[in-house]
């Protein structure tokens, strides 16, 4: 009896971390086979942090939406 408790109660650990095996194995495959030249690296101008490089150009980015700042609430939502 005392066999089957300790069985059942390392049942969900293990679990667990071959979750996180999986998980972390996924990550590191798809970041492998990204097909990105160059990882890009952040480089500080000033007071500023800029991501410099990188497969991703900002001009392929969306614009960011404009709002009236009166018409608008500190979590983004327009007020009635």
């Amino acid at each position: 009896m005392a066999f089957a408790r300790r069985v059942a109660a390392v049942i969900p650990l293990v679990g667990a971390v071959t979750t996180a095996v999986a998980l972390t194995g996924a990550a590191f495959l798809t970041v492998a086979h990204a097909g990105c030249d160059e990882a890009g690296r952040f480089v500080r101008t000033g007071e500023t942090i800029q991501f410099v490089g990188g497969c991703v150009n900002g001009a392929d980015l969306p614009a960011v939406p404009t709002a009236e700042a009166e018409n608008v609430d500190r979590f983004g939502s327009k007020k009635p």
